[in-house]
């Protein structure tokens, strides 16, 4: 990685840290220069604003929450596995990213309209994905009749406060947390199994 590219990566870094941290507007230039033992004048060598700091890191974590539930349907090959999937993927990048997670969810919105507005396009198309998947399962027969966009909502909000108390140090692993959420969200959405109506055949 060449070194201006690997000072970028740092910068970005220590601003998601510090936006989780402290928000977006309490963190100055001069807060992440001192992180970084940099003058401030030396990190617009490397961006142009705070405000580009905070798009890219939002930008990245929306890519790669896309990245993940694409990678579900593509190799799920049932509803059930596509959710379980997805999940594991939505986990993954809150363990592996939380800083930039973090700031996903909360400090987002703080940015100008035109970049805002592009970063809601993606967040609705990960959302509508998540309701295509709910709606397959129902379409399919194994999952009962509900509401895709409540089913949806509900599945991300129950994943997404995980950055707030999932450690590493834990004693599970991002794969079993999001094992335990897909049981848990399953059982209110798998379908029943269907009764046997089948004549009975006379006894005797």
């Amino acid at each position: 990685m060449p070194r201006s590219t690997a000072r970028r990566e740092e910068i970005l870094a220590v601003a998601g840290e510090l936006f989780r941290q402290k928000g977006y507007h309490a963190t100055s230039m001069q807060d992440i220069a001192e992180r970084l033992q940099l003058q401030r004048g030396s990190l617009y060598a490397h961006i142009d604003s705070k405000e580009e700091l905070l798009f890219d890191i939002v930008d990245r974590a929306a890519d790669r929450f896309l990245a993940g539930i694409e990678q579900a349907w593509r190799e799920g090959r049932t509803a059930r596995e596509r959710l379980r999937r997805a999940l594991a993927a939505h986990m993954s990048v809150i363990a592996e990213h939380r800083d930039t997670a973090s700031v996903f969810f909360h400090e987002w919105r703080f940015l100008r309209d035109d970049l805002r507005r592009r970063i809601q396009a993606k967040r609705d198309r990960y959302e509508a994905r998540w309701r295509e998947l709910v709606a397959d399962g129902v379409q399919r027969g194994e999952f009962r009749p509900v509401d895709p966009r409540f089913a949806a909502l509900l599945a991300l909000s129950a994943v997404n406060w995980a950055y707030q108390w999932y450690s590493p140090e834990g004693p599970l692993s991002p794969e079993e947390v999001a094992g335990a959420f897909a049981d848990l969200i399953l059982q209110g959405l798998e379908a029943a199994p269907r009764a046997d109506t089948s004549p009975e055949e006379p006894a005797g």
